[in-house]
Formats: C-alpha cells, sequence, structure tokens
C-alpha cells in the first residue's frame, strides 16, 4: 500500500483523490489546499504542505503550473516521488533542476500528460509504428473551448502540452522548425488563441490551434498518411477513432506525364477497450513507484515539451488589433 498525499484540491486533485482512493495499492491519506473550505472527508487536510511530506511515500502536485518548480522541488528533496500535473515547469532551466534531483534523489518523478494514457492514442501511435497509414504527410490538432480564462500562463501554455506531448509521443521526434501566431483579445498580453506550426523529420508537418474563446468544445487530432487518414475525436467517447480509406493514388502514364487519382473509400470504425485516462495514469505511477521503473511520461519527458514550448513562446506574435 503506498500512502500519497494530494497537493492542490482543484477539479484535478479532487479526480486524483477520487482514483487513488478506488485503487487497491495506493490510499490517500493527507491533502493539501490554501483553500481551507476545500476539505474532503476521510482525509486529513492541511494548509501548509510540507506537513504533508512527513507523512507520506508518494505526492501527487495538482497547484497552478506557476506554483510547480517550488513545490515539486521540495517535495523531492524532502524524498518523495512525485507526479506532477503538466506542465512540468514554465521554464526549461526549472524543468532541467527538477529532473536532476530526482535523480540524483533516486526519486520518480512524472508528469501528467494525460493523453499518452488514453487507449485511443496509444492506438493511433500503433498505426503509424506498423506503417498502416503509409508515410506520413501531416497531423492536425484543435483544442477550443469557452474558458476557463486564465492569468498565470496564456493559452499555448495551458493547452498546447496535452497535443505536444501527443506529438512527440506520436513521431518520436522533436520539432525541427517551429512558429506560432495568437492574439490577446481578453487579457492584455495574455493570448487567448494560438496557431502554431512544427516540421517533423521526414518532412512531416504538424498544426495546433487552441483557444480559450471558440464556441465548441473541440479535442481533435487529424493523422493524415498516405494510405489512410484518422480522425481522434475526444470528446466522442464512444467512437473516438474513425479512419478513412482516402488518399491521392499516383497513376504513370508514361514517361512525360503523370495522372493523380482522389481515392475516396470506406470509414472504418474500430472498437477501442476504453479505460479512464486519468486512472491509467494513476496506476501507472504506483507501477513506477513500486518498481522504481521510469514512467513513460518521465521528467525528461516534461521537460521536452516545456523546450518545446519555449521555442513556441519564443516566435510567438500578437498582431496589432
Amino acid at each position: 500500500m503506498i500512502n500519497v498525499g494530494v497537493i492542490g484540491l482543484g477539479y484535478w486533485g479532487r479526480n486524483y483523490v477520487r482514483i487513488l482512493d478506488e485503487l487497491e495499492q495506493s490510499e490517500v491519506t493527507w491533502c493539501s489546499d490554501l483553500d481551507v473550505t476545500k476539505v474532503i472527508d476521510k482525509h486529513e487536510h492541511v494548509v501548509d504542505y510540507q506537513t504533508v511530506l512527513r507523512f507520506v511515500d508518494a505526492v501527487v502536485v495538482a497547484t497552478p503550473a506557476f506554483t510547480h518548480h517550488k513545490i515539486v522541488k521540495d517535495c523531492l528533496l524532502a524524498g518523495k516521488d512525485v507526479l506532477v500535473e503538466k506542465p512540468i515547469a514554465l521554464n526549461s532551466q526549472d524543468a532541467e533542476e527538477l529532473v536532476e534531483i530526482a535523480n540524483g534523489k533516486g526519486r520518480i518523478l512524472m508528469v501528467g500528460h494525460t493523453f499518452l494514457y488514453n487507449p485511443a492514442v496509444r492506438k493511433l501511435k500503433d498505426y503509424i509504428n506498423s506503417g498502416y497509414l503509409g508515410d506520413l504527410y501531416y497531423l492536425y490538432f484543435t483544442r477550443t473551448g469557452l474558458g476557463p480564462i486564465r492569468k498565470d500562463v496564456n493559452a499555448m501554455w495551458d493547452l498546447a502540452p496535452h497535443d505536444l506531448s501527443m506529438l512527440l509521443y506520436l513521431l518520436d521526434a522533436m520539432p525541427m522548425g517551429i512558429s506560432a501566431m495568437g492574439q490577446a483579445y481578453i487579457q492584455k498580453g495574455v493570448g487567448d488563441v494560438v496557431f502554431m506550426s512544427l516540421q517533423f523529420p521526414a518532412n512531416i508537418l504538424a498544426g495546433v490551434h487552441v483557444s480559450w474563446i471558440g464556441p465548441r468544445k473541440i479535442r481533435q487530432a487529424t493523422i493524415v498518411g498516405s494510405k489512410r487518414m484518422v480522425v481522434f475525436d475526444d470528446v466522442n467517447r464512444l467512437e473516438p477513432l474513425k479512419i478513412f480509406d482516402k488518399g491521392i493514388d499516383h497513376i504513370p502514364q508514361d514517361r512525360y506525364t503523370d495522372q493523380y487519382q482522389v481515392r475516396d473509400g470506406d470509414i472504418h470504425i474500430p472498437k477501442i477497450n476504453m479505460s479512464e485516462p486519468l486512472k491509467n495514469q494513476c496506476e501507472h505511477f504506483l507501477d513506477c513507484v513500486q518498481k522504481r521503473a521510469k514512467p513513460l511520461t518521465s521528467g525528461e519527458n516534461g521537460l521536452h515539451v516545456v523546450r518545446v514550448l519555449e521555442r513556441l513562446e519564443r516566435s510567438l506574435t500578437y498582431r496589432d488589433k
């Protein structure tokens, strides 16, 4: 039984408490939040998270992003294994320090890039690795909705870590070229709409669109290959993947001319045995703690995502209204 403390009792923190209490190999006994009204029954609750560190084996940090570096650092220095919500930190220097401390202390450091624990995303990875989609052309991610509006980070740092972590996972590579453009409509200097372009090895292009001021909640990824195309829709829990047997076929005519034919085939909806990604993530964390194994979304993995975000931030421009 792993005794886990949860620091931060907002939306995600409370979900972590629920899941960790349900799992047989863990128990949550201590929680911490600055808001004393966020009390969860049967759990000791304190404002000072340092108190929690005296009684637990591992810690989940689900506080605002700007607090991650200090809290995670304190947890690691106290000898605790840590699962921290994304992003691991708001700059690569802080992220590197956390990775170094974890490695030096022999502690597990894992980042909550939850989509990598989604069975549909795992299936996407299988399709790409097996060549089922053919040569990859481009990927396009959309993550929009109406709110919530944050003050500590812009929409890119708030939403894009999900899509960037999926991109790095699916392509198993870092981008070579990068650019971003956005606008701050609601709060001055805090971009609420951002469009990102990334170029990966093998001439693979990727686009990411995030927004806090979209009319609909959209969580989609489109992957286009030479043989097939796939759409991942996280909002559609019953049919998260749709495979389109569509493409452009090259038909050589003679030495001087070529012909290209549109192939418009069937749409296939594979059966995915879905399970709650956050629960899968928690189980993986506990398994890594017990076996002293490196997590799929390790501190190094979180550092890679932050480095991409930093490069995007440096290129991010806001057009004058």
